[in-house]
C-alpha cells in the first residue's frame, strides 16, 4: 500500500514522508522548550504547518496520478510544489529553532531576506497549483459526483491559497509605528492574542488564516463528500442516480464557497470567529438553509423521470416480451434506473489498478 502510494509521485510522497518525522520531532520539541513566539509554543506553528504541508501533498500526488492528459508535464510542476514546500517548511522551522517569528519579520536583513523566500515560494505554490488545477479539469473519473468534487475542491482551493496575500500587506498600526513586522493575521489586534485551542485562531478580533485555511482544504473537503455520498449510496436507493450525487456534489460545492466568503468577510470586519455579528450568524443561517433546502430538493426528484425517458422506459418494457419469428428474444430488459452505474466503490477500485 505504502510503496503504490509512493508511486503516484514520489517527491511529493517524499515531502509527506518528511513531514510526518518533522510534525513528531516538533511535538517533541514542544515538550522540552517551553519558549513562546507571539504568544503561542514556538513549535506549534511548524507542527501544524507539517500536518497541512503532509495532507497537500499526498492529495496533489494522488491526483496527479489520475490525470488522463498532461501527466508529464503535471510531475514536472509537482516537483516545483515539492521543492517549494520543503523551502517554505525549513524557514518556518528554522524560525522556531532561533526562537523568532518567520511569517512578517522583517527586523534583520536575514529576516527580510527570508521572509522574502517564504513569499516567493507561496507564489510559486500559487501558480504551480493553478496550471495543476486546470489540468485537473480534464479529470473523468468512474464516479462523475467524485469527478465534479475533485474539479471544484481545486478550483476553491485556489481561492484559498489566493486569500493568504490579504495577511502581506502592513497594517495601519504597523505604518503608523514600525517595530520591524509587515504583515499580520490579525484584524483589528495584533498578532497573538488569546485563540482557539490547537488552532491558534484568533478569540478577540478577525483572522485571515480562517479562509485561507477553509478554503484551501476543499480541495480534500469536497472529494471526500462526494466519496461519502458514494458510500452511502449502496444502502440509500435515494441517492444511487449518478444525477443525485452529483447534483448534490454541485449544492456542497456552493455552499463551501459560500462560507469562505462568509469567513473572509467575517475576518475582514476584524470579527472573531467565537462572535459573529448578527449579520454574520443571519447569513450564516441562510447558508445552511439554502444548501438543505437545494439538497432536499435534489433528492425528493431524484427518483422522477423526464416524460420521454419513461416513454422510452415504457416501449423497451413492451418489446422485451417480445421474440422475433424464430422465437430468438426481441431484445433485452432494460436495466433498472440506476444499474450499472459506477459506485463509489467501483471508482475507488479503478483508481486503485491505475496506481499500480
Amino acid at each position: 500500500m505504502i510503496r503504490r502510494a509512493f508511486g503516484w509521485h514520489r517527491p511529493l510522497m517524499a515531502v509527506a514522508a518528511l513531514m510526518a518525522v518533522v510534525a513528531v520531532a516538533c511535538l517533541v520539541g514542544g515538550l522540552v522548550d517551553h519558549r513562546v513566539v507571539t504568544g503561542a509554543p514556538v513549535w506549534d506553528k511548524p507542527a501544524k504547518f507539517s500536518l497541512s504541508i503532509l495532507v497537500y501533498a499526498v492529495s496533489w500526488a494522488w491526483l496527479i496520478a489520475r490525470l488522463p492528459r498532461f501527466r508529464r508535464p503535471a510531475h514536472v510542476v509537482g516537483t516545483v510544489v515539492a521543492i517549494a514546500l520543503v523551502v517554505e517548511q525549513a524557514v518556518i522551522v528554522g524560525a522556531a529553532a532561533a526562537g523568532t517569528t518567520s511569517h512578517f519579520n522583517v527586523t534583520t536583513p536575514l529576516a527580510t531576506a527570508l521572509w522574502g523566500v517564504m513569499a516567493a515560494s507561496v507564489t510559486v505554490l500559487y501558480v504551480c497549483a493553478l496550471l495543476t488545477s486546470l489540468a485537473v479539469l480534464r479529470l473523468r473519473l468512474p464516479d462523475p459526483a467524485l469527478t465534479l468534487g475533485i474539479r471544484a475542491g481545486a478550483l476553491i482551493a485556489l481561492v484559498g491559497i489566493g486569500l493568504a496575500y490579504l495577511m502581506t500587506s502592513p497594517t495601519a498600526a504597523q505604518l503608523a509605528d514600525f517595530h520591524g513586522v509587515s504583515g499580520a493575521h490579525a484584524v483589528g489586534a495584533e498578532d497573538g492574542g488569546p485563540g482557539l485551542p490547537v488552532l491558534g485562531w484568533s478569540t478577540t478580533s478577525g483572522d485571515l488564516r480562517i479562509p485561507h485555511f477553509v478554503g484551501m482544504h476543499a480541495l480534500q473537503a469536497l472529494p471526500v463528500a462526494a466519496l461519502l455520498l458514494g458510500l452511502a449510496a449502496r444502502r440509500i436507493p435515494a441517492l444511487a442516480p449518478d444525477r443525485v450525487r452529483v447534483r448534490l456534489t454541485a449544492v456542497a460545492a456552493v455552499a463551501y464557497l459560500a462560507v469562505v466568503a462568509l469567513v473572509t468577510a467575517q475576518a475582514l470586519a476584524g470579527q472573531p470567529i467565537t462572535g459573529p455579528s448578527p449579520a454574520v450568524l443571519a447569513a450564516g443561517t441562510a447558508i445552511a438553509g439554502a444548501a438543505l433546502l437545494a439538497a432536499g430538493i435534489v433528492v425528493a426528484r431524484g427518483g422522477a423521470v423526464h416524460p420521454a425517458a419513461a416513454s422510452a422506459a415504457t416501449t423497451g418494457s413492451a418489446t422485451a416480451g417480445a421474440t422475433t419469428p424464430d422465437g430468438a428474444p426481441a431484445d433485452a430488459a432494460p436495466s433498472p434506473a440506476g444499474a450499472g452505474q459506477p459506485s463509489a466503490a467501483s471508482s475507488l477500485a479503478e483508481i486503485s489498478s491505475r496506481s499500480k
